[in-house]
């Protein structure tokens, strides 16, 4: 009889089930969604203004976190201290001077300069007047090492063939001319977004951009001493030497100013395999506050990402917890909440390019956690879920751990969607473990979809699922777990090649 019953209890409940392993569980069930709430509700608060990098908000944000970390008994293992100092540049519109036959130009009324290269050295150069950029137009003058006017047709400059042509000619300088005042606005506000707010590690361009005055045409054609009909004509006629090449003056000096932030890392040493390490990680920066407009200015980042910066806490709390009562990990593992992936995964860039505090040889696997607290619009009303991507671009090894990890414990419905590298939202290359995975590390992405209150003040912590951003948190937790107590390490399936 005791036979038959124990039959009837393996075939209804699912095999995961008995091979649970207590100890893991009583500290995942540590994960609570009151604590995930109250971490919540001060990291996504108006208070905070919204995190942008470099911001009060944000310095407030990695101060909470520091103290959090230092509280459960974390290390910090930036020389003593949980706080990795980066220095980013940000772009300001660069300081342009244009002259034409000794005439200065007024910029922004005059001309528009588009770009952000240049040393502040004057540069003095025939200008030609090219036509359109065509192939016929350029046979007809020489251009290299020359400055080139032409004629720009509407108010696209991203891989307009015209420009690339001429770029290709071997000019130094492109002015073009628009003959419409919509598209000489419309270009004027292309240059103010260029110029505004781009960040880097280094002070130099941040993003590769083609120098270039734009002119109304009969600004340009005043250059010439010509008129434009004139200049279409010459057009017509094939004789673009007839318009007479003139001298311009141009200096360009990029503005760059210095944006102070950090990385927030807290460190739980392991046990008889404390030289490996495992990271975990989520970025705490927002995009900050909206400069204008009406109702509410502050992209709180409740969800983006401030879900997966409490998680992170969350899951180092519970690890904290299992080391005080003699259940640490034998693995070290590196608690990482890291500043500027809204401004180009900078912070983790720093970390792996940089400066990495554990060497990277020694790194097992980043897990990383960004937006995990919400459903998007495909998964409304369904079972939990959550987006899993890169567990296998690395190590076939990681995705078998992930998936049967999650199947033992919180059988989430795990979705890879977003997967695949050609992916349309190209979400692989697109948060902090890119920088890890580039270095041959494997790495999980967790991710909750795109909703309609990204990137906006309506990201709100209201709006977040926490029973669902519980469930996701333990999985993270538990896999976490396994990573950090196998017996072998896990490895990519391809290692590095040691020839040079």
């Amino acid at each position: 009889m005791l036979i038959r019953i124990l039959l009837c209890w393996f075939a209804v409940v699912p095999f995961s089930l008995v091979a649970q392993n207590p100890t893991v569980l009583r500290y995942g069930n540590g994960i609570t969604s009151k604590e995930l709430k109250d971490n919540l509700s001060v990291l996504a608060s108006d208070v905070l203004e919204g995190r942008g990098t470099g911001t009060r908000g944000q310095k407030m944000a990695a101060a909470f976190i520091a103290s959090y970390f230092e509280e459960i008994g974390l290390k910090g293992p930036v020389n003593d201290s949980y706080f990795q100092p980066i220095t980013l540049y940000s772009s300001k519109a660069p300081e342009v001077h244009l002259e034409v036959s000794g005439d200065e130009l007024t910029p922004n009324k005059d001309f528009i300069f588009i770009g952000s290269g240049g040393t502040g050295e004057t540069i003095q150069l025939p200008l030609h007047f090219a036509g359109k950029g065509t192939e016929v137009d350029l046979n007809q003058v020489e251009v290299r090492d020359k400055a080139v006017l032409i004629f720009l047709e509407g108010a696209s400059i991203r891989n307009n063939p015209a420009l690339q042509q001429v770029r290709n000619s071997g000019a130094k300088m492109i002015f073009a001319m628009v003959e419409k005042e919509e598209d000489f606005k419309s270009l004027s506000a292309l240059a103010d977004v260029i110029s505004r707010g781009r960040m880097s590690l280094t002070m130099g361009t941040p993003y590769t951009v083609t120098n270039l005055f734009i002119l109304h045409a009969a600004t340009g054609s005043r250059f010439m001493k010509s008129s434009p009909e004139r200049l279409k004509k010459a057009m017509e006629e094939n004789d673009l030497k007839a318009i007479n090449p003139v001298t311009v003056a141009y200096s360009v000096k990029p503005g760059f100013k210095e944006v102070k932030t950090e990385n927030v890392l807290g460190f739980l040493e392991g046990s008889d395999k404390k030289e490996e390490v495992l990271v975990i990680t989520a970025h705490y920066d927002h995009i900050g506050k909206r400069n204008s407009g009406e109702g509410d200015l502050i992209n709180n980042g409740a969800d983006d990402d401030g879900s997966g910066t409490v998680a992170v806490m969350a899951i180092a709390s519970a690890f904290a917890k299992a080391k005080q009562e003699g259940k640490g990990p034998r693995r070290s593992i590196l608690f990482m909440t890291v500043t500027a992936e809204e401004v180009g995964l900078l912070g983790s860039q720093y970390y792996t390019n940089t400066q990495p505090v554990f060497p990277l040889e020694k790194t097992v696997v980043n897990l990383n956690i960004d937006m995990i607290g919400r459903s998007d619009p495909k998964h409304q009303n369904q079972a939990p879920y959550v987006y899993v991507i890169g567990s296998d671009k690395l190590s076939t090894e990681l995705h078998r751990v992930s998936e049967s990890v999650n199947k033992k414990y919180t059988n989430l419905v795990f979705d890879y969607t977003y997967n695949d590298p050609a992916h349309p939202e190209r979400l692989y290359y697109r948060s902090d473990h890119w920088n890890f995975a580039s270095k041959n590390i494997p790495v999980i992405f967790y991710f909750d979809g795109i909703h309609e209150n990204y990137h906006k003040p309506s990201d709100e912590v209201s709006k977040i699922d926490f029973d669902l951003l519980t469930k996701r948190t333990k999985c993270i937790f538990y896999t976490a777990w396994e990573i950090a107590n196998r017996e072998n390490r896990i490895m990519p399936d391809v290692q590095p090649s040691n020839q040079n």
